[in-house]
């Protein structure tokens, strides 16, 4: 897997290319957590993917909402835990709470 650091600078890249990209920034976390504060997920308009916000158990449900910043949604704050209805139907099992912000890259 590539590094976080380096993550920014592959989003830069793929703007440089035409393609439209967004981020996604682990910003909080609380109990047990796949990744820790501050962890990344670079996407463009194709799904193409590098990095991780959780380990793979809800990387689909930011991907989706990644693809809606990038068609020109306001950012926005998600939050997945084992309390949430939607914690248990993107996986998210491991007894923790995460917030990742979703942003377009301009």
């Amino acid at each position: 897997m590539i590094e976080d650091s380096r993550l920014l600078d592959v989003a830069e890249a793929w703007r440089r290319e035409g393609r439209r990209v967004a981020i996604a920034t682990v910003v909080s976390t609380w109990g047990s957590s796949p990744r820790p504060a501050g962890s990344l997920l670079v996407v463009d308009e194709r799904g193409e993917m590098l990095g991780s916000v959780s380990g793979g158990c809800i990387e689909g449900a930011v991907i989706r909402e990644a693809m809606e910043v990038m068609r020109g949604a306001p950012p926005r704050l998600l939050e997945f835990g084992v309390s949430d209805e939607q914690a248990w139907e993107v996986g998210l099992a491991c007894g923790g709470r995460v917030q990742v912000y979703v942003e377009a890259v301009e």
